[in-house]
């Protein structure tokens, strides 16, 4: 597998990571447990070595998962968790990103982790409550005491990606970045070239949509399946959707490519310091998806499918628009 940095930081990590987070929430009924805790570790033989989590995937049971499938890893890998909510009876109950609940997630998360230091600790969503110093010196005191590594945002806007590099430097900023939903584009990733940041893109393969595997006819589980609330994902939008994934398919075949390894590909090829993190419940998924990592194509080939992509005009937001509040572009 091959590497790369996160920006100009140290953290050097396989060019495709792992989003751990269907494997026991919001993706419909957790799979077996014992199952995804193989799949782990047999991520990690096949190269892996960037792992992503958070407190409130379960809540927490996510992190317990992530934290015993890697422990005999510790020192080859990293591991990437999250704080800003408060969870409440097993719930979230809203975000909180104050300095005292930030510290007091810190802690939690090491024993989840059974870890001694959190790798990668990302901020989950912005607070409007709490200024983003704030947030980012109480991570750099984390840093100082060693029990935090590199600061991490989520889904901020450009601004609050510079405000906060100016009190702790952000080694990488995580948002949904794919061929069907490209507008870090137009800020955060000049924002983050700027300043030696690097991008984490979650739903690289836009939710499962550009694996092809779904279409209109696809019924999601409303009880632990986020997608059945979300526009892009009516029966409508995947209908007129199709066209995208025809694309990619079209576009694979002279590479022998699937069209999940064209969209990761396609993601890669943006820049350098780009590290996608999909996700998946499948051993078959995960070899395909790291598959992407050896393809090659020159310029003039992603010229002529990003002129192909642009006539092609997308249904459905990305989340409802109560939601949409809650993230920056």
């Amino acid at each position: 597998m091959k590497k790369r940095l996160l920006g100009k930081s140290d953290l050097e990590v396989s060019a495709i990571g792992l989003g751990c987070m269907g494997m026991s929430y919001h993706r419909g009924p957790a799979p077996d447990r014992n199952a995804m805790i193989a799949l782990i570790r047999k991520a990690v033989e096949l190269g892996v070595t960037m792992f992503d989590t958070a407190e409130v995937y379960g809540p927490f049971i996510n992190e317990e998962l992530v934290g015993e499938a890697l422990l005999p890893f510790r020192g080859k890998i990293a591991i990437a968790t999250k704080f800003g909510f408060n969870i409440e009876n097993g719930k979230s109950t809203g975000l909180n990103s104050r300095p005292e609940r930030i510290r007091q997630v810190a802690e939690e998360s090491l024993k989840r982790l059974k870890s001694g230091c959190i790798d990668l600790f990302y901020q989950h969503r912005p607070d409007p409550g709490v200024p983003i110093e704030d947030v980012a010196g109480a991570v750099k005191e984390l840093i100082a005491q060693g029990k935090v590594r590199h600061f991490g945002l989520c889904e901020v806007g450009a601004e609050t990606i510079r405000r906060a590099h100016a009190v702790q430097p952000v080694t990488a900023v995580q948002s949904e970045y794919s061929l069907m939903w490209r507008e870090p584009e137009a800020e955060i990733l000049p924002a983050l070239e700027e300043h030696g940041i690097g991008f984490v893109p979650y739903s690289p393969l836009g939710r499962g949509y550009l694996s092809g595997t779904l279409n209109a006819d696809t019924k999601f589980d409303g009880s632990n399946d986020n997608r059945a609330a979300l526009p892009r994902f009516t029966a409508g939008a995947m209908k007129a959707n199709q066209v995208l994934v025809d694309l990619l398919q079209e576009f694979g075949k002279a590479k022998g490519a699937t069209t999940s390894q064209i969209a990761l590909a396609w993601v890669l090829a943006q820049k350098p310091w780009i590290v996608p993190i999909p996700g998946t419940t499948k051993l078959e998924r995960l070899e395909e998806n790291l598959g992407s990592a050896d393809l090659e194509f020159t310029r003039e080939e992603w010229a002529e499918l990003d002129r192909a992509v642009s006539k092609i005009k997308l249904q459905g937001d990305r989340y409802p628009a109560e939601q949409q509040k809650q993230v920056g572009k």
